[in-house]
């Protein structure tokens, strides 16, 4: 049996293993203005906000396979946000 996570800090970093390995598959592509953080919010607003009874396995594989553009298109929807608000 799994054990129970608490918070949300706690589960950020089970995945942090997770989060880092595609942070890393992301540079080899060429994609550098991603990193975890931006991974675990993409995740977050996308996969797993309406989920209910999600697994560590389901949510490293929604890291993991998560294609790499879609990341780098949220980082930089994000910059665009953050330019308009200034």
């Amino acid at each position: 049996m799994e054990n129970k996570i608490n918070s949300q800090k706690e589960l950020f970093n089970r995945l942090l293993p997770a989060l880092r390995t595609k942070k890393h598959e992301l540079i080899a592509s060429g994609i550098k203005i991603v990193n975890e953080y931006d991974i675990w919010n993409y995740n977050k607003i996308t996969n797993w906000v309406s989920s209910t009874e999600l697994t560590l396995a389901t949510m490293v594989d929604n890291i993991l396979n998560t294609d790499n553009r879609l990341y780098e298109e949220y980082v930089i929807e994000k910059m665009k946000k953050m330019n308009r608000n200034e």
